[in-house]
């Protein structure tokens, strides 16, 4: 029996280990914020690859965004050596969850299953893809027990808030080390046909606009901010947003529409705050002297950073030569340079070998439209060969009624466990 063969009968046989390894997870609601619970699933990790092998190792990412004594920032790392030296392969899952949300019609941390799919938060991202790659190194140490390199396998925390908490961390702890990790797959939910070779990038700014408080009844003794931001969103509008819409990428990004660079202005906030609850009186008659957005910038590989940010300044710049009392501050908040591994990197000829023994048909190339943690592998691991690869529908994500097809993982785990009988090769495996 080749390894394919020995392989999906490994792979198939686990089915029901797999349906319940989903479930356990997403029975654990590893909230995120504030962090809840992140420790009990890496226990719970950590106690089923130690009986595998594995030496585990827990790691708390002490000091980081959001780490606190309330809610530790723990992270597992669990690496099982061959017989013999050879490459590591590692497969990376965040474990955190965002928040469930309203119009769920069966239970967030349930982790039912029916007619083939299984429901709960985090079940598509991305617990069914952690499960998934589990499966995957039990079924290969199962065929090849005698392997070259190393299997690790990690659940990380905070990939939701930018993972600074997790794979950030552990980079910066030298745990992506090219010299100790060769090949990185995340096993993001991309759908099982697909391999995501990177993301764009990102810029988040704090844009303020300054104006002078007066009383409402005589605003012409004051300067309203909040005019000046309304000058701000026109020149976004009118000039800024079709300027975005005329840079594309040659990046094979999904959706169609994230291949031009895009712009969201996530909130804005002017003038008073928000009364406290309950509170019933009228808002005092204050002309705003302070109006504040938040703008969301998503670039291409073609674009330089400074570029991106001097179209933003630029445009303020002009407001201020042209408009009188405009005054502004920006402040950035976090930016992200866009990665893309390239498409004969071995992770990626590996995995989209594998894709069309399982599926028949030949992969698809994809570049997701937002980050994830292949930024932290890329810009501080230095670790260039990491490509996203999973089971689930991307935009079920964050949806109420969150769900992974048992078959899509069943498939994906087999595509994994065959990527590591390429990379890790064995005598048995011949």
């Amino acid at each position: 029996m080749d390894i394919t063969a020995r392989l999906t009968a490994e792979i198939r046989a686990r089915r029901d280990s797999l349906i319940a390894l989903t479930q356990d997870l997403i029975r654990i609601p590893t909230l995120n914020p504030p962090g809840l619970n992140y420790r009990e699933i890496c226990d719970y990790l950590a106690d089923r690859l130690s009986a595998q092998g594995f030496v585990v190792a827990l790691v708390r990412a002490e000091g980081a965004p959001g780490d606190s004594d309330a809610h530790p920032r723990w992270n597992m790392v669990a690496r099982r050596e061959g017989t013999a030296p050879g490459d590591c392969v590692h497969f990376n899952s965040h474990h955190d969850v965002v928040e469930v949300g309203h119009g769920w019609t069966r239970a967030p941390f349930g982790g039912a299953l029916e007619d083939g799919r299984i429901y709960g938060r985090g079940a598509c991202d991305m617990k069914g893809g952690l499960a998934a790659s589990v499966i995957a190194a039990e079924a290969f140490l199962a065929s090849c027990p005698e392997f070259s390199g190393a299997i690790e396998i990690s659940a990380t925390a905070d990939e939701e808030s930018g993972g600074f908490g997790g794979v950030a961390y552990l980079a910066q702890q030298g745990w992506f080390d090219p010299d100790r990790v060769q090949h990185v797959i995340i096993p993001e939910p991309l759908h099982k046909d697909r391999i995501c070779l990177g993301h764009r990038g990102v810029w988040w700014a704090e844009v303020e606009t300054k104006g002078r408080i007066a009383h409402g009844s005589m605003p012409f003794l004051g300067d309203s901010a909040i005019r000046h931001m309304g000058a701000v969103l026109a020149e976004i509008e009118d000039r800024l947003y079709p300027h975005l819409a005329t840079k594309r990428t040659a990046m094979p990004v999904v959706p169609e529409g994230a291949r031009q660079s895009t712009l969201n202005i996530n909130s804005i906030h002017g003038g008073e705050p928000e009364p406290e609850p309950g509170y019933t009186g009228l808002p005092a008659p204050c002309v705003a002297d302070r109006c504040r957005i938040i703008l969301d910038r998503r670039y291409l590989i073609e674009e330089d950073i400074a570029e991106v940010k001097a179209e933003v300044t630029g445009l303020l710049d002009g407001l201020k030569a042209q408009r009188a009392g405009f005054d502004y501050a920006i402040r950035d908040l976090f930016e992200v340079q866009p990665t893309m591994t390239a498409q004969d990197a071995p992770i990626v000829r590996s995995t989209a070998a594998a894709i069309e023994r399982v599926l028949g048909q030949v992969a698809d190339f994809v570049v997701s439209p937002g980050t994830y943690d292949q930024k932290h592998i890329d810009r501080i691991g230095r670790l260039k060969n990491c490509i996203a690869y999973g089971p689930g529908l991307l935009n079920l994500a964050h949806q109420p009624d969150e769900w992974v097809g048992v078959q899509d993982m069943e498939d994906s785990a087999l595509v994994m466990a065959l990527v590591l009988a390429d990379l890790l090769p064995s005598a048995s495996a011949r």
